[in-house]
């Protein structure tokens, strides 16, 4: 069964589904927001948005954080970007280090945080295998590359890069916020480093220069340039295997944190770098 919210003020709609996930042998919410009039524009095909962390992107009062991406007011006062739809799809919660990272951490310090990660590649199969043709299957879509966009932030971020690398056939657009790359730093540059993206890919890449929190410290110290370090060394590493510098766009800004709000700032940045008519 389906479930279906109707948003509001600006005539969305949400759909909820589960879907199995085999490798944890659960399931999974995947909730997707439908553009202002899907249902009577039945002659139009949409891009898609795909977003990690489904619970932080909607809705503060589910966000871990309390805050979310506002993407919901953001598509709503920004009437000029093109229509999309939108896909959350929910976190592993307690295993969400395991399935964001595609390699085991090489910088845990302590006996919890010296084996976390491994299962990321498994995740980024199944949302290749299951969860996008199970929404072009059931929407209207244009599932071409150049239409289908891929974001997150900070392990988030690590799984949108890897994602984009490993299925540039899919993943047309990215949208990397904090990358916390650093986690498992030469795993993810050797992949990076051997592994282009397609020609026409779009690369949206925010970091701020106080990213660093207790959690991270856990891991390794100095988390502020961490992020800043990991996030030029994959902004180099793009450019040396042959995207475009015009295909990036790199913003670093001072004193902005680890937060919901910031990568809500510059969402709507994201979208118009990264959407085509």
């Amino acid at each position: 069964m389906v479930k279906k919210t109707k948003l509001n003020n600006y005539y969305l709609e949400m759909e909820e589904h589960y879907l199995h996930v085999p490798y944890y042998d659960e399931d999974r919410r995947i909730r997707v927001l439908l553009p202002k009039d899907y249902a009577k524009e039945d002659w139009a095909s949409y891009p898609v948005l795909y977003m990690h962390d489904g619970q932080n992107i909607f809705y503060s009062k589910e966000s871990f954080s309390g805050y979310s991406w506002k993407i919901i007011p953001t598509i709503k006062f920004n009437k000029e970007l093109p229509k999309v739809i939108v896909v959350g799809i929910d976190n592993a919660e307690g295993n969400r280090l395991n399935e964001y990272a595609p390699w085991m951490t090489d910088v845990g310090t302590t006996p919890d945080t010296a084996s976390v990660g491994g299962d990321g590649m498994a995740y980024g199969e199944w949302v290749v295998n299951t969860v996008k043709p199970f929404i072009d299957s059931h929407y209207r879509t244009k599932p071409d590359p150049e239409h289908t966009l891929l974001a997150g932030s900070s392990m988030g971020g690590i799984i949108t890069a890897y994602m984009g690398a490993a299925y540039p056939q899919v993943f047309g657009n990215l949208g990397v916020f904090s990358l916390a790359s650093w986690f498992s730093e030469r795993d993810f540059l050797r992949f990076m480093d051997s592994h282009p993206l397609a020609p026409s890919t779009k690369v949206f890449i925010q970091v701020g220069t106080k990213e660093g929190d207790a959690t991270d410290e856990e891991f390794t110290p100095n988390m502020n340039q961490a992020y800043i370090d990991c996030t030029l060394h994959y902004y180099q590493s793009l450019l040396k295997t042959g995207t475009a510098m015009e295909n990036i766009k790199l913003l670093i800004k001072a004193n902005e944190i680890h937060h919901e709000k910031y990568w809500a700032d510059h969402f709507l940045e994201f979208l118009h770098f990264t959407l085509k008519e």
